[in-house]
């Protein structure tokens, strides 16, 4: 075949057909292992120790060091986000004290209180969050994060609230100038018929 003058010439494959041999061959590799004999002194998964978390879950958590700590702790917050005032207010009580975790534990139930109480729960997060086990620091820390979020995004909405009452005002005051306006150009008005 010719092109402006070139002459093209098909080209022979470098590769020549397999034969049978090496198709099996090339099949055997792309199989996996599935088929390798499975010795018997060979390596055996690691042994995995299970937790029976039906122990767990006390209602008030401590830092005593126990398998349950984290997983009481973590309960703990989730019955504190799920509780209500009157829950709330029995697990203050229990939690009086001046150790840490009676306060870590009061600043977990605060922080799923009304917006007034995350200001303590703020500063209870802060001020003993160091004192938890280095195990619990990052869940502490975790719900802390969370909970100046929330902080955060209420004063955002207290201040558009506050942002939004002040444009209300305005215009209303401007409504009422208005108002009045119309009502001096309606007096002119039938001023200029009269005469």
């Amino acid at each position: 075949m010719t092109s402006r003058g070139v002459t093209l010439t098909p080209r022979r494959s470098r590769y020549r057909a397999a034969g049978p041999a090496a198709v099996v061959a090339l099949l055997a590799l792309l199989s996996g292992c599935e088929y390798l004999p499975i010795e018997p002194g060979g390596v055996t998964a690691p042994k995995v120790e299970t937790l029976d978390l039906s122990a767990c879950h006390a209602d008030i958590p401590s830092f005593a060091e126990s398998e349950c700590m984290l997983t009481d702790w973590v309960a703990f917050g989730l019955a504190s986000q799920r509780g209500d005032r009157e829950w709330r207010n029995t697990m203050l009580a229990l939690l009086e004290g001046h150790a840490p975790e009676q306060r870590l534990g009061r600043a977990v139930v605060l922080a799923w209180g009304s917006e007034a109480q995350w200001n303590q729960a703020s500063e209870l997060y802060k001020a003993d969050l160091s004192m938890a086990p280095s195990e619990l620091q990052p869940l502490m820390r975790y719900w802390l994060n969370e909970l100046e979020g929330r902080r955060a995004l209420s004063q955002r909405a207290g201040r558009h609230h506050g942002e939004l009452s002040r444009l209300r005002e305005e215009n209303q005051a401007l409504a009422d100038k208005l108002d009045a306006l119309t009502a001096i150009e309606q007096n002119i008005n039938l001023r200029q018929q009269t005469e």
